[in-house]
Order: structure tokens, then sequence, then C-alpha cells
């Protein structure tokens, strides 16, 4: 079962297997009638086959209906969450939106980057691009529909679990509401390690897997492995406000604002804060590393400076809380504005002469079927020039997630992060193609030099055998 780490496609045997068998002692007569009512059978079959198809609403009508669905959803969702806000008191409203945003705000931004890689392997499978052999999956994976189904039930499930948790609130149900959260994240995790097979097993052992060899890369580092970590990278918030929401769970602290005070386990001045924005960058810094170990390249060192550059803007944020004033104007605030200019700087000069390898402009995705969107960024300089520009602006802005000083405004550091996915999401097509360029040349036949003619062949008859 664990041998492929793919979907798997269901296989169905048919319903007339055994049939035909024929047991000792029949008789010709019985295999003359036999094949006439096996037709008989069959065209009864087809004829309810047709029928069936015939009452069965067609697919845009479902489609409709689907959208329909979601959409009312959605609507009463914000609805019933906003009605249940401005049933708050004034004076805590902005404090418990505070909380029940930091509880569902890592779901919502796993749900954004789900629909964003669903978008990817959809583009994808419209270009000239193999991205299965790039990622080395087989033809089972999954495509970009499965992709997109997941992340419909994810749109559905974590905006009705915040709404919930609003109108419980609320209406005075604050234990009932307290467990929202709590259901929701366990229910998460036990989807993800569920060892039976539902869920695209495999495809989840897969991620679980690949999480595990970019937390411990002690063997050689593959395509998946550091494209995952990258990834990460930008979801560093995702991992900070995952461990507070857990630590708030675990301590009751759920649906109270006692948590607000700046000292406690899980406040805001907490050291566990910095600590989980780091890991993403350390594990990449310990992928590259790996790297430099196996192949000696000291490209990979370069690359492994670049994620260091992190960890100074990260921890010296941090020590606003836990130094003077006075100390922090200025030493520790000047330092913290030059790293965060190494940092930004460093990033996206990589981004764009090794991830991207725009040195020279390649033609980007050559569609199988030309449309006029594919037309639209197919060999346009335009592409080249936004994709540059944005890389370098939100390069610059993403120091202002990674900084726990900054972290004051909720929905401006959820913007930049939602931002930053997004400049992650462009990065994947440019990343993606110049490794698919790499491996085309690679693949190169060998030159017409060392490939013997005919001549040489008709000649040489030492590997003949008469």
């Amino acid at each position: 079962m664990f041998e492929s780490h793919h979907l798997r496609k269901p296989t169905g045997k048919s319903a007339f297997s055994g049939l035909g068998a024929g047991e000792p002692g029949n008789s010709g007569q019985e295999s003359y009638v036999f094949p006439m009512v096996l037709g008989d059978m069959k065209g009864t079959t087809n004829s309810l086959t047709h029928t069936a198809a015939a009452m069965m609403p067609s697919p845009i009508f479902i489609w409709r209906f689907q959208v329909t669905l979601f959409l009312v959803s959605g609507f009463s969702c914000c609805k019933i969450g906003w009605d249940s806000v401005m049933r708050m008191n004034s004076d805590l409203r902005d404090l418990f939106l505070y909380e029940a945003f930091l509880y569902y705000n890592p779901l919502l931004l796993v749900t954004m980057m789900v629909w964003l890689w669903g978008v990817c392997l959809w583009v994808f499978s419209q270009s000239t691009i193999s991205y299965v052999k790039i990622f080395d999956i087989d033809q089972n994976h999954l495509t970009h529909r499965e992709i997109w189904k997941c992340s419909t039930w994810l749109t559905i499930i974590v905006p009705t679990s915040m709404t919930a948790y609003l109108y419980l609130y609320s209406h005075g149900e604050v234990s009932l509401a307290a467990s929202q959260p709590v259901i929701l994240y366990i229910t998460f995790a036990l989807v993800l390690v569920f060892p039976f097979d539902i869920f695209y097993l495999s495809s989840r052992y897969f991620f679980l897997k690949t999480l595990w060899r970019i937390a411990f890369p002690l063997q050689p580092i593959s395509f998946p492995d550091f494209f995952l970590a990258d990834i990460l990278t930008s979801m560093a918030k995702v991992f900070s406000d995952l461990e507070r929401s857990v630590c708030r769970m675990l301590h009751n602290q759920v649906a109270t604002i006692a948590w607000f005070e700046a000292d406690s386990i899980c406040g805001s001045h907490s050291v566990a804060i910095p600590l989980m924005l780091v890991i993403p960058y350390i594990w990449r810094l310990m992928q590259c590393l790996r790297q430099y170990k196996d192949t000696k390249e000291k490209t990979t060192l370069f690359n492994a400076l670049k994620y260091s550059t992190a960890v100074p803007v990260i921890f010296l944020s941090a020590l606003k809380y836990h130094v003077l004033p006075d100390r922090w104007t200025y030493v520790y605030h000047p330092l913290w504005l030059i790293s965060s200019f190494v940092n930004s700087l460093y990033s996206f000069y990589w981004d764009v002469t090794r991830d991207w390898d725009l040195s020279v402009f390649t033609r980007i995705f050559k569609f199988n079927k030309p449309t006029w969107w594919s037309d639209l960024l197919y060999g346009q300089k335009w592409v080249y020039y936004w994709v540059i520009g944005s890389n370098l602006i939100l390069r610059c802005t993403w120091t202002y997630k990674l900084s726990a000083h900054l972290r004051h405004n909720y929905l401006t550091v959820f913007t930049i992060t939602a931002l930053e996915m997004l400049r992650r999401f462009q990065w994947i097509f440019f990343r993606v193609e110049n490794e698919w360029n790499k491996i085309s040349k690679s693949s190169i036949q060998l030159p017409m030099t060392d490939i013997p003619n005919e001549d040489e062949k008709l000649v040489d008859s030492s590997d003949h055998t008469v």
C-alpha cells in the first residue's frame, strides 16, 4: 500500500467474470442458448444505461448547482458572522476578532495555497512542460481537479467553523464556541494521518514523508524536497500562528481575552514566535548544506548563506520586547534595518539569476493549445518586467511579516502574507520552467561525432556472429 506515493485510480471487476465457465455435462444446446441470453442481457443493460443517462442532469447543471450552493454558503457565513460580531460589546469586539482571526488565519492561508497549487497544476497540464517528470511522479498523481476538490472542501469547512465560533460566543455559549477551533484542528490532524485507504492515502503519505525528509535531511535532497521547503518559507507565519493557537488550546485559553497579556505563556512577546518563524529557513539551510556534502558545489553554500540572512531579521526584531527602549533605538533597530536590506536584496538576486535564470529571457510555457490568454503570456517581455518588479517589491515587504515588533496590526500582516503567497505562486512557474530547461538540456542526444556512421558499421564486423 505504501509503495506508491500518488493517487491510485480505483479499478473494477466485470459483473460477468464468473459466467461462461461451463460445468461438466453441459449440452451443446446450453452452449448455444447462453450467448443468446447474454446478448439479451447486454441489450437490456445498454437500454437501462441509456435510460439512466437520460434521466441524469447535465454536467453543466450540476456545476451551476454546486456553484450556487457554494455562493449561498459563503453569503450565509458572512451574514451570520457579521450579525454575531455586532452583538458583542464594542470594547471587546476588536480583541475577540483578533483571537478568532488567530485560530483560523493559518487554515485560511493553507486553503489559499491549495487553491493556487491547483491553478499551477492546471497551467502545467496545458503547457509543454512535463511536471510529472520534474517531480518524479507517476501518471496516477493528483490532478488539478482533485486539488481543487480538496480546496473547495477547505473553503467550506474553515469559514463554517469560524462562523459557528462567532455565533456561539456572541450568544453566550462560550464552552461550545471554544470547542469549535479545537475540533477543527483535531479533525485536520486526524485526516492527515488517517491510516486507511480513503482521502487520497498515498498522496497524504507522500506529503508527510516529504515533510519528514525536509525536517531531517539525512538523505540526498530531491527536487520535491527543496521545492516544498521553499514554499514553507513563504508560510512562516502559518507556523507561528499554529504554535500560538495550539498553545492556547493546551492552556484552556480559547474564547477568552486573558491571553492578550503580552508576557503570558502564549502572549505576543513569547520567545516561541521567532523560533517558529525561523524553522522553515533552518530547514532550507540544512538542505543546502546537505547538497554541498553530496555534490561539493560551492553554489549550494551561497544558497545556504541566503537563508541564513533571514535569521538576524527575525531575532533582532524579537529583541525589541526584551531590551531597553534606548538600546533598541540606537543599537538593534539600525542592525535590523541593515539585515532586512541584505536579506531582501540577496533573496531577490537569487530568484532572478539562480532560481529563474532570467539573465536571458526565455519563452515561458509554450502551450499545447494556444488561447488568447496563453498568447498574452507566451514570449511577452512585459511578463518578465512584471515578475521582476513585483518580486522586488514583495521581497522587501515580506520583511514586515518576519518582524515580530510589527505584528500588532494583524490585518496588515495577513494582507502581506497573502501577497507573499502570490509572489511564491508566480515564482513556481519560472522555477519549474527553469528546471524543465535543465532536464531538456541534459537529455540531448550525444554529438554526432560519437555516433558511428553506416560505413563504419559495415566495415567493422567484430560484433557479427555467423
